[in-house]
């Protein structure tokens, strides 16, 4: 079989747009990615959810590169982020196998789980520069070893969540982030947050593959779609308001989620 049997036109197609979106806006390529494989491809929730978590490994690998030559990764907060979601994603991994993946009643529980991780993450691209403002206003009150220990409470939350939903480590991870470590650049944060996925998705995306759950020729013909999306959106960078861009994010999330639950 040739690779042009295997690309899906629609498939390139989606992971164009979502890959524009993303490079145009930053929000988490989960967050748009996996409902449109459920919601519009109809595509069993565990295996749009595997096949995102590894086309996420694979582009946020190419990020991780970018930031890490630039300097912009803080390697303290990958390790924190990491040392809670890597035990909790294998945890979650072994709670799918058992409760029996795939099935109707995976399915089911991914689709709540992903539709309540999108409500969550609305209000994050919404108010992201609110919670900003209010986290540089109350810099300093948390201590070192604080900051340290509701890092890795946050990377076992995320571990849970991506694993399930391929959703959160992004937007979420990143809102949190701001207010645990206000004094730390932006471009510092976002790079931290990006390694720490890479990780974290390709743990999680390795283990629904071994469950049968990762449609390898969509994540071909995703990839195919979303790498040059992504260059094109990153060149559109302020081309739309930022505030009509995160209103309008905000409000396609939210109708998502709630239609998922």
């Amino acid at each position: 079989m040739s690779l042009l049997d295997v690309i899906n036109p629609l498939y390139v197609a989606s992971g164009l747009g979502v890959g524009f979106l993303v490079g145009m806006t930053g929000v988490g390529g989960g967050s748009l990615m996996t409902p449109l494989l459920i919601l519009v491809f109809r595509i069993h929730p565990q295996s749009a959810v595997g096949t995102d978590l590894l086309y996420a490994a694979i582009t946020k690998s190419v990020g991780t590169l970018v930031h890490g030559r630039k300097g912009s990764v803080d390697w303290r907060v990958v390790a924190r982020l990491a040392s809670g979601s890597l035990p909790a994603t294998l945890v979650t991994l072994a709670f799918l196998s058992w409760y029996g993946s795939p099935s109707h009643d995976t399915a089911r529980l991914i689709s709540i789980a992903l539709g309540v991780a999108l409500l969550l993450t609305a209000p994050s691209v919404f108010f992201r520069r609110e919670l900003q403002a209010w986290s540089h206003r109350h810099a300093g009150e948390l201590t070192e070893k604080q900051a340290a220990i509701w890092t890795i409470v946050l990377g076992a939350l995320l571990g849970v969540m991506v694993t399930i939903s391929s959703v959160g480590a992004g937007a979420i991870g990143m809102t949190v982030l701001i207010l645990l470590y206000p004094n730390l650049p932006t471009a510092k944060l976002v790079g931290s947050d990006i390694a720490h996925a890479v990780p974290l998705t390709f743990i999680a995306g390795m283990g629904h593959w071994w469950m049968g759950s990762v449609q390898i020729p969509m994540l071909v013909s995703l990839l195919c779609g979303s790498i040059p999306g992504i260059i094109l959106g990153s060149l559109c960078i302020g081309a739309v308001n930022e505030r009509v861009q995160r209103s309008v994010l905000a409000a396609v999330l939210f109708i998502v989620g709630w239609r998922l639950i």
